[in-house]
């Protein structure tokens, strides 16, 4: 393998689309209220990719450096472990990250806040808050995502700061209805990680890493995975119904067989490396909602 190729496999690309779509969905949101502006959609979406690398730079640093990345491991092959990247070299290419999600994000917050010093310093703050969470997932002293917390973390900065965080870019003003979609969009990404944890349960068992999935056990955490998805699509329901127009937003349920047909994989599933799979359709499977809800706006 290449060195350019192990530098691509370590960023992670196929998180990316997940990571985007909290984004996309806060914009999608802003348009239905009549407030987007595509300016915020790029630097938004640039700020979030920058951060998805960051923490996926983070989580291999940090699990090759507690050893969580082992021979036993049933995921992909990861680059530190191999040794194609040393640790020296992951920790420079993390800082980068850092450089540069924090030009991507102040340049950000002057788009959409200009001369609210006040609303521009809240959300750096908030900026701030998110690097040192993707940092601090799996990596430092005592990470959070080896005590079955990073569950949170993906709810609040995949869901509630991604979706209601970029509706407010776009808008400058709140509506409390935009909780729900962030809501769902949190809870299909939690989806993800928990997909990610199932998988690894064995392995992680192993090496210490107390997940979610590791606390609950396979069944249990089969379960709430179910309840992830199921409870999301709830929270939209109820978003739709509060709408002015719900029948517009009826081709987003177009989306729903293709997270059922996931569901009952993932419940029947007895070998945990065939999940990586589902790990990438329900990234795609999210996204594909917030394409549907896109196209809801043109009715």
């Amino acid at each position: 393998m290449s060195k350019i190729k192990a530098w691509i496999v370590s960023m992670r690309l196929r998180t990316l689309p997940l990571a985007l779509s909290s984004i996309f969905m806060g914009s999608v949101t802003a348009a239905h209220y009549g407030m987007f502006r595509a300016e915020i959609l790029l630097w938004a979406s640039l700020t979030t990719l920058f951060l998805q690398i960051l923490s996926n730079l983070a989580n291999d640093f940090g699990d090759a450096k507690s050893g969580a990345d082992n021979e036993n491991r049933v995921g992909p092959r990861r680059m530190i472990q191999s040794g194609m990247i040393t640790l020296g070299q992951m920790k420079i290419a993390m800082i980068i990250f850092v450089l540069l999600s924090l030009v991507s994000g102040i340049t950000l917050l002057i788009k959409a806040f200009e001369k609210d010093h006040i609303k521009l310093m809240a959300f750096f703050l908030l900026g701030i808050a998110a690097i040192i969470a993707a940092i601090r997932y799996t990596a430092g002293k005592n990470p959070y995502g080896y005590r079955g917390l990073g569950d949170i973390y993906v709810f609040l900065f995949f869901g509630l700061v991604g979706v209601a965080g970029s509706f407010y870019l776009h808008a400058n003003v709140w509506h409390w209805e935009v909780l729900l979609p962030a809501a769902t969009i949190g809870l299909f990404s939690t989806g993800v990680l928990n997909l990610n944890n199932i998988r690894d349960r064995e392995s992680d068992i192993e090496s210490g890493k107390r997940t979610m999935a590791v606390k609950l056990g396979d069944r249990y955490a089969r379960q709430y995975h179910m309840a992830l998805l199921g409870d999301g699509w709830i929270l939209f329901l109820i978003f739709v119904m509060l709408s002015p127009r719900p029948i517009c937003f009826l081709p987003v349920f177009g989306a729903m067989p293709i997270f059922i047909r996931h569901a009952a994989k993932v419940w029947k599933n007895e070998n945990p490396a065939l999940l990586d799979n589902e790990l990438r359709n329900l990234s795609l499977s999210t996204l594909l909602f917030v394409a549907l809800c896109a196209l809801s706006l043109a009715f």
